[in-house]
């Protein structure tokens, strides 16, 4: 019997080649190309480690971990993406715009698309807990125009720096939570609360590993918006509160100066004590590319 071709051993050397020549040739950024890629980058990085068999196991149980606390109201793995820079490299690369358009940042963990949607001057604040806050703003192309009918969805973390999907006993479903559209002079407005900075979950593997690490684990105060009109580019953004004083140090690589925004006072309500506040944005979108993003 004809013995077979001989493979070559596998060593520390040659092992990310030996596994790239077992995938099919393969177009440029095709599957084939990628996995090849990823490996190269992961044996790299253990050659320069060199773990132990049982850290090694510690990454493999880690990875479980972050599986396990991932479900449909908790996305860990989001958070892992988020709190490396990962998923902000990616927005960077994917949706470069002029400097007058407004620029994209990530989701982030705690997005739902199920929200309500509510008519223009509603309050998305369901159990009134907080600083009023009156959000009112425009959306328009680069060259000022308006643009009429413009998905706005928004969300934001309540007074303690929590989101209802983190409290679902405590928060009432969709708290602070909305969808609303532009009317004919792309404008829009509606009432919330004031927002608070919060420190990012940390009883999960994610937030523990990164704790232990050292690593700065707060994220300043915002609101998160995601604005859809058809035949432009859909942008996922923040607006950044500019006296939050962790501006510096967001722990997912989200703030941008043209985000940032003052929180403007506006004194108490009447026969109430509360403090409101008010703030005013403006949207400046960018026509889809024929790729089809919009």
């Amino acid at each position: 019997m004809t013995p077979g071709p001989m493979a070559l051993n596998f060593s520390e050397a040659n092992s990310h080649d030996m596994f790239a020549q077992r995938l099919p040739p393969s177009k440029e950024h095709s599957l084939p190309q990628v996995l090849a890629a990823a490996v190269t980058h992961l044996h790299t990085l253990i050659r320069e480690v060199r773990p132990t068999q049982a850290e090694w196991r510690q990454v493999i149980e880690f990875l479980t971990d972050v599986g396990h606390a991932s479900d449909e109201r908790r996305q860990e793995w989001v958070l892992l993406s988020d709190l490396l820079g990962a998923s902000a490299l990616v927005e960077e690369i994917n949706s470069r715009r002029p400097k007058t358009a407004t620029p994209n940042t990530v989701r982030g963990p705690f997005f739902r698309a199920d929200v309500p949607q509510l008519p223009l001057g509603g309050n998305i604040s369901l159990d009134g807990i907080g600083e009023t806050l009156e959000v009112s703003g425009r959306v328009q192309d680069l060259d000022g125009d308006p643009i009429a009918n413009t998905e706005i969805i928004t969300w934001q973390a309540n007074a303690q720096g929590l989101y209802e999907n983190q409290q679902p006993d405590l928060q009432p479903e969709f708290n602070l939570r909305g969808s609303f559209r532009t009317d004919a002079d792309g404008r829009f407005h509606y009432r919330t609360i004031k927002p608070c900075g919060y420190g990012v979950p940390d009883d999960g593997p994610v937030g523990k590993l990164l704790r232990e690490a050292g690593y700065p684990l707060r994220r300043p105060a915002h609101l998160h918006f995601i604005i859809k009109a058809p035949g432009f580019e859909t942008i996922t953004t923040h607006i950044y509160d500019g006296s939050d004083p962790h501006l510096a140090e967001d722990a997912i690589f989200g703030v941008k100066p043209e985000l940032v925004r003052s929180f403007e006072r506006q004194g108490e309500r009447q026969g109430k004590g509360a403090t409101t506040w008010r703030l005013d944005l403006a949207f400046v979108m960018v026509r889809a590319r024929q790729r089809g993003d919009t």
